[in-house]
């Protein structure tokens, strides 16, 4: 049964086992037409399984798959209207950059004016025009990941799968690759569905990121939701560095909670709900630390001392001991201003602002 379109790709309620091993619990979610979606998380998590679902590789133990609107749960691959581009890109050795982009087209029996239409078009659009007429193994592994892009997106999918492309390239070109693959969806308007271990990949690629963990959704949203207002232990520490910090509610407002800290310091922390009590957990991003010589004006100022720092280029990272003895992380970006400028064993202010804490569920 066809439904009205809500979304490109939905999950319903979605549960997958394998013998003895739950890969994913009760997975459910929707991804928007022509969104960017990564499904982050470590090895393990269920995000890859969440793919091949998707694909049609693997199917459901319980729960529903949509596509375009459509129950695609027992349909076959070549049913769905996906593509995938795999992590070992699976090119023809045999076959020229061009015929390998034509295949696809080709076993679809297209006529030959639209597929070289098509072909131009994407070997265009991936900037591969002067490797046309060579085999892959003559080509970068950068080249043979566009490639690999080619062939997917000239059959024209609503839906692209792409399973950890990037993680054989070398930094340098992974750098390069997410720039060019974002960009390369923008143009082409589709839904992109991508798989990543790695939290910078989905932090600068991404419209929203969905965070797995023991095949779970721990939280789905923007990556600056997702990386200043994390919902739970595991999403503030897996994405990004994060001062993890055990509380105690002493009084709420309407919009701040008022708690204390190990040792015996108070904070006062940003917050509309107003049921939190007894016990909490605070996530403090290093970044949000600021550390002056003179005393500030403002709430959540006390004094400290830097214990340790490690220059790192564009940052130094800094281990502040404040009341107490509780140790904060601080990043602090070397501009050059000497005011700035803090170094291990130095007596400093630190201010942090209520909204710049977050409470998160352990």
């Amino acid at each position: 049964m066809v439904r009205a379109v809500a979304a490109m790709v939905e999950l319903r309620s979605i549960s997958k086992v394998f013998g003895n091993f739950t890969a994913l619990q009760e997975v459910s979610f929707e991804i928007k037409e022509g969104e960017f979606m990564t499904f982050l998380g470590p090895s393990g998590c269920g995000k890859t399984t969440c793919l091949r679902l998707i694909s049609g590789f693997d199917t459901p133990t319980k729960g529903q798959v949509f596509i375009g609107g459509k129950d695609v749960t027992f349909d076959p691959p070549y049913r769905r209207d996906v593509n995938q581009v795999f992590q070992s890109y699976a090119l023809f050795p045999h076959l020229t950059i061009a015929d390998n982009i034509a295949f696809g087209l080709r076993m679809k029996k297209v006529p030959s004016a639209e597929i070289k239409r098509r072909v131009d078009n994407v070997i265009g659009m991936t900037a591969l025009e002067q490797f046309v007429h060579r085999k892959p193994a003559q080509l970068s592994g950068g080249q043979r990941q566009r490639v690999a892009l080619a062939r997917a997106i000239v059959c024209e999918p609503k839906v692209l799968l792409l399973d950890e492309p990037l993680s054989a390239l070398d930094a340098k070109l992974r750098t390069q690759m997410r720039v060019e693959l974002k960009q390369l969806q923008k143009k082409l308007g589709i839904t992109f569905i991508f798989v990543t271990h790695d939290q910078e990949e989905a932090l600068t690629m991404s419209d929203r990121v969905a965070v797995l963990n023991n095949g779970r959704v721990e939280q789905i949203g923007t990556v600056n939701e997702i990386y200043y207002k994390p919902a739970t232990r595991f999403v503030a520490t897996f994405i990004g560095e994060t001062n993890i910090i055990e509380a105690t509610v002493l009084s709420r407002g309407s919009r701040t909670v008022r708690c204390r800290l190990e040792g015996g310091l108070e904070l006062e922390v940003a917050s509309v709900d107003p049921t939190h009590e007894g016990k909490i957990l605070l996530s403090l991003r290093p970044e949000k630390v600021r550390l002056s010589r003179n005393k500030p004006e403002g709430r959540n100022v006390f004094p400290g001392r830097i214990s340790a720092e490690i220059f790192k280029g564009a940052v130094d990272d800094i281990t502040l001991v404040v009341e107490g003895g509780l140790e904060l992380g601080a990043l602090l970006t070397n501009d050059g201003q000497e005011e700035y400028d803090f170094h291990e064993g130095e007596s400093v202010f630190c201010r942090i602002q209520p909204e710049d804490i977050n409470i998160v569920a352990s």
